[in-house]
């Protein structure tokens, strides 16, 4: 009975690291390299994005500027598993969703009212030292606004 248990423990043991494995990638603080990055007109710019492990979840920060420059922390809590969670301070969002595709790249996507908004992928280079985000929004006026935002490791 003894083995068995320590048999289940170590199973229980090993899912886990290979699951924070997979988000490894991703976690640490990051900060926009404005020089490398090409922001469509009227798109937030997040500065610095912060992820952390928050239990068996993944914890989002985010500083930046909305378009018109007023400053936005957005804070969201979940999983890389392409289910919604809930978005605290995006003004253009409720809910947003991250879904790992490999190693080195996240697809995510922004939602309010059931509604899409901001969607993308993140890659990360193989150094894990660059994350560049391809984003794709609608503006206030229904036209589509594109961004390359590239991101340093600190």
């Amino acid at each position: 009975m003894k083995a068995r248990t320590n048999l289940l423990v170590l199973a229980l043991c090993l899912m886990a690291v290979f699951c924070f494995a997979a988000n490894d990638m991703a976690m640490g603080t990051w900060k926009l390299n404005e020089s490398k990055s090409k922001m469509g007109a009227g798109a937030i710019r997040n500065s610095t994005v912060v992820y952390e492990a928050a239990g068996d979840n993944v914890k989002c920060t985010i500083d930046g500027t909305t378009s018109d420059g007023q400053p936005i922390h957005t804070e969201w809590t979940g999983k890389f598993d392409g289910k919604d969670y809930p978005v605290t301070g995006e003004p253009t969002s409720a809910e947003r969703s991250y879904k790992e595709i490999n190693k080195h790249t996240l697809a995510f996507a922004d939602k309010s009212g059931g509604k899409s908004g901001i969607s993308g992928r993140i890659v990360f280079s193989a150094d894990g030292k660059t994350r560049t985000v391809y984003s794709t929004a609608t503006d206030s006026h229904g036209k589509t606004v594109k961004s390359v935002a590239v991101y340093d490791k600190q």
